[in-house]
């Protein structure tokens, strides 16, 4: 069996942005300088808008979001050989995943990333911009896309807190 007889496993993924526009990103457990946005997959009968706010309570401990702007499009990204197999139960391929960005509306003390099933151990706010140079290389293309979709994102943020 090669990675182009497995599907892609349905995802979603959450841009998750404070009041000056800038996007929280965690490191993953055990993998020093593996940074990501939150992200998960989607459960039978739930949908997209559903799962995101699911995911983000259960990684990073907050309901404290409202969505602004979603991905109009599934983005994909493949799985490097070495993980195929092995990542997801080695039943995927990869991810298609419908993006998220979202508005945080709480305040840091709602940020809990030490959660039942912990996937980050430490986290911070970062220009968004700046994302594709974080992630692992994989993923990068998809963090390209996003970045480029959600351009206006960070600047309509920060302009809610001054109208």
């Amino acid at each position: 069996m090669t990675a182009e007889d497995l599907p892609y496993r349905p995802c979603v993924g959450i841009a998750l942005f404070n009041d000056e526009g800038q996007v929280w990103i965690g490191n993953r457990i055990g993998f020093e300088g593996a940074w990501q946005l939150p992200q998960g997959g989607i459960d039978d009968g739930e949908t997209a808008e559903q799962a995101a706010l699911r995911e983000l309570s259960e990684e990073i401990g907050t309901d404290k979001a409202e969505i602004v702007a979603e991905t109009p499009d599934w983005l994909t990204y493949d799985l490097p050989d070495h993980l195929i197999g092995k990542a997801f139960g080695g039943k995927y391929r990869g991810q298609k995943q419908k993006w998220f960005a979202m508005h945080f509306t709480g305040k840091e003390k709602h940020i809990k990333i030490d959660v039942p099933h912990p996937e980050f151990d430490a986290w911070r706010w970062t220009d968004f911009g700046t994302l594709p140079d974080l992630i692992v290389p994989f993923k990068r293309p998809v963090y390209l896309q996003l970045v480029e979709i959600f351009r206006d994102v960070p600047q309509r943020i920060r302009n809610l807190g001054t109208a």
